[in-house]
């Protein structure tokens, strides 16, 4: 499901506008950033937790060269989906 599937969705599960559902997805989205960018965790009790973690630098290996080369730390997002998530996928 894409973005534009599940703006359909939401829209047609309770009957509100396509555009004022995209707008309170954007809104979410941002808010999610927002939070991370900031280094707070995001939950949805439920749902999942969205935490930003920070790689450390570490070598790697070219794998056209065989050459080591440096990759350098950085920070990125970790989602853990929550227990109603998981046991309704299963």
């Amino acid at each position: 499901m894409n973005k534009g599937q599940l703006i359909d969705t939401v829209a047609a599960s309770t009957k509100s506008k396509k555009t004022d559902v995209a707008k309170i997805l954007d809104s979410l989205l941002d808010s999610v950033k927002v939070a991370l960018k900031k280094g707070s965790d995001v939950s949805l009790v439920g749902f999942g937790t969205w935490k930003k973690k920070k790689r450390a630098a570490r070598t790697g290996r070219n794998p056209q060269t065989g050459k080591s080369i440096n990759i350098p730390a950085k920070n990125t997002v970790v989602f853990t989906a929550g227990k109603k998530l998981k046991d309704a996928v299963n």
